[in-house]
């Protein structure tokens, strides 16, 4: 099972994470296009902020941005065990 987000191609046919056969972006020119910044705030406060973890991560390494995994994934703090 991919770990990248899969859009509803009837949808929304223009998604940004729409990817192709091999699991690669569609758009990738969208994306590499942003600067490090933009695209922190896009996975963060705009399209990609209702992503998982794991989707952001995987799409953030497949642009080759992974160094921007720590600002983008939010980190899940568990409560104490009792």
């Amino acid at each position: 099972m991919s770990k990248f987000f899969d859009p509803d191609i009837g949808a929304d046919p223009d998604n940004p994470f729409m990817g192709d056969s091999d699991d690669r972006l569609v758009r990738r020119g969208f994306w590499l296009d942003m600067s490090d910044r933009s695209l922190v705030l896009a996975m963060t406060n705009g399209i990609g902020a209702n992503l998982t973890n794991e989707q952001k991560r995987a799409h953030l390494t497949d642009l080759g941005r992974g160094h921007l995994v720590d600002q983008v994934c939010v980190q899940e703090i568990l409560p104490p065990e009792r």
